[in-house]
């Protein structure tokens, strides 16, 4: 959204009001809207939930979420889903109203973005699909779930793994779908679709991780490479691997690049990505990534995230690493050549001294950088959950009206 690293937008955490994206940055949706794009949202957004954070504030015209950072989620603070929402029928907010969906949610999303993107047909529009899936808990269509009954082990992991593995081939369904819509419609030549995810896998890292070490939450290669594949008919050729180091920061000024969009002054660590989707031969110099868990405690909080330190230059030195093109750095005394060694299995750090004291002091420049951003961390938690106030609001009235199922 912001085009710059979380910790330098506010964000050092998922909950606790250190979710919320810095009210003072522009999001790619401003800079697009600005450029003549209708601006939609569906599924998750988890970047605030007091109104000036939410997505009608950030550049979104079309506004259909989910609250929290999970359907059915609440967390000390503002962040808390509407009361009774689920997976199934999920409790929506749509354009400031709550409404009751019916199905399941990555079909509920996904059918309502195709629904608004075939109305904005004749015109310029940015779509943002974040499902909520498959974040726990993990919970699928039945017959996504019959399709792995029998292939996904035993034990408490094996329990969850096939509803998880349900999830995702719920999404493939529907990444597939949005392509058929888009060749249907006659929009595909015209349109860049953009497929990633957010973390490195949350559960079926132990069934096949791709060769890396890690998944969701680890400072190894698997905890933050993703896919990044992007469709664009007559333009990006089909099958091919562009090999540049790319990060999700790159998104916002490939988006603007290609939009026409003015960021000129804006202070982007992104690069864009145009010319790499373009397949033009260009040079791409070397970077520097920061990554950083977070994640720390906060006082005045009961339960786990109250336990501990909660000063966030204790952890200036714990829990980072830095990626370049051929390295990456874990903490002060792991180095990994990437290249030669993507599954992170023999540390080089004594052989390369030099490569270790460069990427240390990068780092601790980033952290400099963007300890004055993370403006979140004394935000106070003895505040209303907005969505929770809505429902009620709501049911004293007129209640939550049922919401139809697009026909496509």
């Amino acid at each position: 959204m912001s085009g710059v690293n979380p910790f330098e937008a506010g964000v050092t955490h998922t909950i606790l009001e250190r979710e919320r994206m810095n009210p003072e940055l522009t999001t790619v949706a401003e800079v697009l809207q600005r450029a003549g794009y209708s601006t939609g949202i569906f599924g998750k957004w988890h970047l605030g939930e007091q109104a000036e954070y939410q997505p009608d504030n950030r550049g979104f015209d079309e506004v259909f979420v989910h609250g929290a950072g999970g359907i059915g989620q609440s967390f000390p603070g503002a962040q808390g889903d509407a009361p009774g929402t689920s997976y199934f029928g999920p409790t929506i907010l749509h354009n400031g109203q709550l409404v009751k969906t019916t199905g399941f949610c990555t079909d509920v999303f996904v059918q309502q973005a195709l629904s608004w993107m075939r109305d904005q047909k004749d015109k310029p529009f940015f779509a943002y699909i974040p499902t909520n899936a498959p974040h726990s808990p993990f919970i699928a269509p039945d017959q996504y779930k019959e399709m792995y009954r029998d292939k996904a082990g035993t034990g408490k992991r094996g329990m969850h793994l096939p509803a998880f593995f349900g999830m995702i081939t719920n999404i493939d369904d529907n990444v597939g779908l949005i392509m058929e819509k888009l060749d249907e419609w006659g929009l595909a030549d015209d349109t860049i679709f953009i497929y990633s995810t957010d973390n490195g896998s949350a559960l079926g890292s132990a069934i096949w991780n791709a060769g890396m070490t890690g998944g969701k939450g680890s400072l190894n290669e698997g905890g933050s490479r993703v896919p990044l594949f992007v469709r664009w008919p007559g333009v990006a050729e089909a099958g091919r691997d562009a090999g540049h180091l790319a990060r999700h920061i790159d998104i916002f000024p490939t988006l603007a690049d290609i939009a026409g969009a003015e960021i000129s002054g804006m202070e982007l660590e992104g690069r864009s990505l145009a010319p790499v989707i373009k397949g033009a031969a260009i040079e791409w110099p070397d970077r520097q990534l920061f990554f950083h868990s977070g994640r720390w405690s906060k006082a005045g909080v009961d339960g786990r995230w109250g336990k501990g330190d909660t000063n966030p230059d204790s952890f200036r030195l714990k829990k980072y690493a830095v990626r370049t093109q051929k390295w990456r750095l874990v903490g002060p005394d792991k180095l990994y050549d990437i290249v030669n060694d993507p599954a992170e299995e023999s540390n080089v750090y004594e052989q390369h001294p030099a490569v270790v004291k460069e990427l240390q002091s990068a780092y601790e420049s980033f952290w400099d950088r963007a300890r004055p951003m993370m403006v979140n961390e004394d935000a106070p938690l003895d505040v209303p959950k907005p969505l929770v106030e809505l429902y009620k609001k709501q049911m004293a009235g007129s209640g939550i009206p049922e919401w139809p199922v697009p026909e496509l």
